[in-house]
């Protein structure tokens, strides 16, 4: 069969994209099941959204509950018992908006932020055991992937912001 000129480097091309996306799936389902481990093993004094609205109030700032729930996938009502549940343990505490005094925020109390820090600790050391066991060229990989990862970081971030607007 003739091929037309060029028409090599064409498939060529194709099976170098089509191993890069195996490559970016493959990279994908390691990242997804590493963090997803990690989330599995914390310690369970807080549910998992519980958790994950604190980290919200601790990254973003003082929030309304409305806000916390389209943030976290819940329904608002869920999202007040959920506020009511960690302001009952200390967690967070609800006060008004400076700006807008018909508005209620909530806000991480020291005792939440103490929770998130020690919460992102673990999970830091936790990783940082099992990379203590690769070998020296993994771990070397690992580093020369660091800006790689920090970008990714970076790129969820922007995601992340662009769905609150």
């Amino acid at each position: 069969m003739l091929y037309a000129p060029g028409m090599g480097r064409q498939d060529a091309t194709r099976r170098r994209d089509r191993q890069a996306g195996s490559a970016s799936t493959a990279i994908g389902t390691t990242l997804y099941g590493l963090a997803t481990r990690a989330v599995r093993r914390a310690p369970r004094d807080l549910t998992i959204t519980s958790a994950a609205t604190l980290a919200t109030l601790d990254r973003t700032g003082p929030r309304r509950i409305t806000d916390l729930a389209a943030i976290e996938g819940v329904t608002q009502p869920a999202m007040t018992v959920l506020v009511r549940v960690l302001e009952e343990s200390g967690l967070v505490e609800r006060r008004g908006d400076p700006s807008d005094k018909r508005v209620t925020l909530v806000w991480l109390t020291e005792a939440g932020a103490s929770y998130v820090r020690t919460r992102r600790r673990r999970g830091v050391q936790a990783f940082t055991r099992l990379i203590d066991q690769l070998p020296e060229e993994e771990f070397e990989a690992l580093m020369a992937a660091l800006p790689a990862l920090e970008h990714l970081a970076a790129l969820d971030r922007q995601d992340r912001e662009g769905a609150k607007q």
